[in-house]
């Protein structure tokens, strides 16, 4: 199987990513139309439980990815696939253990975290997922492991084609009943997704497997205990990020209500933090995941065979990528709030300024995944997850504070997220320079991404302005904006030297 070069790689994944997440915020627009903020409350409390599932499980695919890489790399055919059926073993069985936990507790969860009993049926109908999620995330890992993203990006197109479709399609059918049975039904789309991404992944499966079955497979041991001791790590770092969604879900309606809202407001504030503004700033998080995926093995190669000036030579390149990311998604989702959120919402502009300043932690939170995917493809599994989660400690520790305040409110969350994921890219950066000794070049990585989008975004709010007061349009003057600002954005990575052919050439090309 041919592999893929790093930009490659990040460019098939990233254009699967956003075209998902897409797909996955129109799955919103006809589910918002129909239940409303309330039901989405119901939706999204049921969520981050099922969100710390797959952060929880999140570690073995990337530790097969990174395993299945390194074997390649020695052509260790046999203990590729050893990888493999150790991985859907482990899977398989935490699943159905998280499953049954949600299934048999769900009413007790409902109650000791104070949601709104309706939210119940919405957390009974996600709880079936995870056992079709875990299959699927072994075979993404297992490709991934051989550098070849195509699969992963064309299961993920069909993940969120079978949520939408089933997920829309059961809310649409169960509204009747009512908004809670609604939001339950939209939530059952989490598992068709997963039965469509599944057959796709193990029908591609049967095609590449005869490359390694050469002879008869035998039994490692070793394989499970080396590969559980790269994946815990990664998973207690994911499942803290799943944990700050779960803090979210617990404290904050709680906290609303200290500040003096009732049940129905709380509900309302706490799904246009979750289910609109969150969803927003996912889609630049998709491309920096996108980076992420693509880094874990091509670094744990080069690192395996001592290529250092390799190593090097990509992790400038990953950072430099994030930050072409970060910094004018920040701006744009920052300075474009109100018109982003009615064209996608369809004129529902509730929330908007909670996106304005919840959009200032995306270069945060990407970096925070930059970083910690370089460290893991070296090696360096457990420093990412202490930073990671002292991060979630402060963040907690502010949403605990500013929420109950009336003049903060909602905002204290967004301030939590913002700080929280300052202080561990922050750590993972310093980590970063010790333990590879990189010299960073920040006018090149950042600064001049800065001006850059500094640029781009004072011609995006200018030509808005302009169409809007021409054609009362805010859809319009919206849209032809952004892609002007896209161009723009080009064009002067271009113009500052940003990359430049042979840099993209040396960098991501060549293996």
């Amino acid at each position: 199987m041919k592999k893929q070069s790093l930009i490659k790689g990040t460019l098939i994944l990233g254009i699967a990513s956003i075209f998902t997440r897409f797909l996955g915020i129109f799955f919103r627009i006809p589910l918002q139309n129909l239940i409303g903020d309330e039901g989405m409350g119901y939706y999204q409390m049921s969520y981050p439980l099922y969100a710390v599932f797959i952060a929880v499980s999140s570690g073995i695919p990337v530790a097969v990815s990174k395993m299945i890489s390194e074997k390649n790399a020695i052509n260790d055919k046999e203990g590729i696939i050893q990888v493999l059926r150790k991985s859907v073993l482990l899977m398989i069985i935490l699943s159905i253990g998280f499953s049954g936990i949600l299934l048999s507790f769900s009413k007790k969860i409902v109650t000791i975290l104070k949601w709104d009993p309706k939210a119940y049926y919405a957390l009974i109908a996600i709880s079936i997922a995870p056992i079709f999620i875990s299959i699927m995330s072994c075979l993404r890992g297992f490709f991934q492991g051989l550098q070849n993203m195509t699969p992963t990006a064309i299961s993920q197109f069909l993940e969120q084609i079978g949520r939408v479709i089933f997920g829309v399609g059961l809310a649409y059918m169960l509204l009747p009943k009512g908004i809670e049975y609604s939001a339950a039904g939209a939530a059952l789309g989490a598992s068709a997704g997963g039965i469509l991404s599944d057959i796709y992944l193990i029908i591609k499966y049967m095609g590449v497997r005869v490359n390694f079955y050469r002879k008869k497979i035998k039994n490692n041991n070793k394989v499970m205990g080396e590969l559980l001791n790269i994946a815990i790590p990664i998973s207690l770092g994911a499942a803290v990020g799943g944990i700050m969604g779960l803090i979210d879900s617990i404290l904050v309606p709680q906290k609303l209500l200290q500040a003096g809202y009732n049940y129905q407001e709380a509900t309302v504030l706490y799904s246009q933090l979750t289910g609109k503004a969150s969803v927003l700033i996912n889609v630049p998080l998709g491309l920096s995941m996108a980076l992420s995926c693509s880094l874990v093995p091509i670094i744990s190669e080069a690192h395996i065979l001592n290529r250092k000036k390799e190593v090097k030579n990509k992790v400038e390149a990953a950072l430099k990528i994030a930050f072409i990311i970060a910094i004018p998604s920040c701006l744009g989702l920052s300075f474009m709030a109100l018109p982003i959120l009615n064209l996608v919402f369809k004129g529902q502009i509730g929330g908007y300024t909670i996106l304005k300043y919840l959009s200032i932690s995306v270069p945060f939170i990407i970096i925070a995944q930059t970083t910690t995917a370089i460290l893991q493809g070296v090696g360096k599994c457990k420093a990412p997850v202490i930073n990671l989660f002292i991060g979630c400690i402060i963040k907690t520790l502010i949403t605990f504070v500013l929420v109950p305040i009336p003049m903060i409110n909602v905002y204290g969350a967004a301030i939590g997220t913002i700080v929280g994921y300052f202080i561990s890219a922050l750590l993972n950066m310093k980590l970063l320079r010790k333990h590879l000794n990189i010299s960073i070049n920040y006018y090149n990585i950042a600064i001049k991404p800065g001006w850059a989008s500094a640029i781009m975004i004072f011609g995006v709010v200018f030509l808005y302005n302009y169409v809007y007061n021409n054609t009362m349009n805010i859809n319009i003057s919206c849209i032809i904006s952004i892609l002007v600002g896209i161009v723009i954005y080009a064009f002067l990575i271009f113009i500052f030297g940003i990359f430049e052919y042979g840099y993209v050439k040396d960098k991501f090309i060549k293996k």
